[in-house]
This record gives structure tokens, C-alpha cells and sequence, in this order.
């Protein structure tokens, strides 16, 4: 956990490792880990918003020889093609894999509950909203089909939100992220994204036990 804690806190300086490492592999990298954040259902704690900043930052920079296009078609099929990944293993095999004695270990319950309510308040917005969401946003797919949700009607709301996220995300990591102000204090700007990223999450926490009092 420390590793990873690591890498989210300091992604600029391990993307520039990835980069200079394995050079236009580095899209493929990223592609996989956006993939397997919503994809696998599991591994919700890998990065996202921040990744998407950070490797836009890089691929601004001309030094690296990146293409925010690339990047930026490349990490929306990603989230896109996870979601539905995800979607699909809801659909299929949602509560076995929930109450499996290894693999149940793994998710979140009070995380998948939340998602749950979430989406029975929200409605079909909440896939384009959960995209926003971190964790939420890995479950989500899961609950739509578990939930015998439309796949027809799911991949609309998951393109838009899924386009959307990676328009402001690398957006703003392409246009500010060379900032000397925000060069910088990356590592504070990441934690920041982090941090704002999670109050939709926290508000949905709360919003239960203010009913109650």
C-alpha cells in the first residue's frame, strides 16, 4: 500500500521513469491501469484523475516526445472499455463473485452499498456522475449490472461521462501542468485532486446520518 500511496502522491516523477523506460509503451501502461481501475472490480485504489493530469502535463512538454491525442483517445477507450468490462461481470456474476470466500475479500462492502444507493437515487445520470467518483466510479458499472440495467442505455451514459473525464483531466494537466508554480508543487496539486475528488463521496456518506439525527 505504501508503494502505491507513493506512486499517486509522486506520478509525475515515476511517469517520467515509465516514459523514459519504455518509451511509447508508456501508452499502453496507462491504458492498463485506467482499464483495470474500473475494469476489475477489485482494484479500486489505482489512480486515475491524477494520472490523467499528470501524463497530459508530460505529453505538453516536448522533451518527452508524447501526443496528448494519443493519450487522451487511448485512456477514453480505457475507461470506456473497463466500465463496460466491469458492467458485464455485474451482470454475469455479480453476487457469486461478491460472496466467493477469496475474491469477496477484495470488495468493499460498505463501498459497494454506497454505489448501490447511489445509483437507485440517481438513475441513469449516476454513470455519467460516478465517472467523477473515485472507487464509486469502479462500482458503479458493477451495480448497473447486477441491476439488469440496459447495456444500450449504460454506454451512453458511461461514453459521455467517459469523454467528459478525460476532456477536463488532461485539459487541465495539458494547459497548467508546466506551470512553474504548479511544476513545483505537483505532489500538493495532486493531493488536492485527490481530496476534491472524494467529496462527492463524502457528501453521500453524510447525507444518511444527517437524515437520521
Amino acid at each position: 500500500m505504501s508503494i502505491l500511496i507513493d506512486f499517486i502522491l509522486h506520478i509525475d516523477e515515476h511517469l517520467i521513469t515509465i516514459v523514459n523506460t519504455f518509451g511509447n509503451w508508456s501508452y499502453l501502461i496507462l491504458f492498463a491501469i485506467i482499464f483495470v481501475e474500473t475494469g476489475a472490480v477489485i482494484l479500486p485504489f489505482l489512480p486515475g484523475d491524477s494520472l490523467l493530469f499528470a501524463a497530459a502535463a508530460l505529453s505538453a512538454n516536448s522533451m518527452y516526445h508524447l501526443n496528448i491525442w494519443i493519450f487522451a483517445i487511448s485512456l477514453f477507450l480505457a475507461a470506456v472499455l473497463g466500465d463496460s468490462t466491469n458492467f458485464f461481470i455485474g451482470r454475469g456474476i455479480g453476487n457469486a463473485l461478491t460472496e466467493h470466500h477469496l475474491f469477496g475479500r477484495f470488495i468493499n462492502q460498505q463501498k459497494l452499498d454506497e454505489s448501490r444507493a447511489f445509483f437507485e437515487h440517481y438513475g441513469s445520470i449516476s454513470i455519467t456522475l460516478a465517472r467523477y467518483m473515485p472507487i464509486i466510479r469502479t462500482f458503479a458499472p458493477f451495480v448497473a449490472g447486477g441491476s439488469n440495467f440496459k447495456f444500450q442505455k449504460f454506454i451512453v451514459f458511461d461514453i459521455l461521462g467517459a469523454a467528459t473525464w478525460v476532456t477536463l483531466c488532461c485539459g487541465a494537466g495539458y494547459f497548467f501542468g508546466n506551470f512553474p508554480i504548479v511544476k513545483a508543487h505537483f505532489s500538493a496539486i495532486i493531493i488536492g485532486i485527490v481530496l476534491v475528488s472524494l467529496i462527492p463521496i463524502v457528501i453521500s456518506v453524510l447525507k444518511p446520518h444527517k437524515k437520521a439525527a
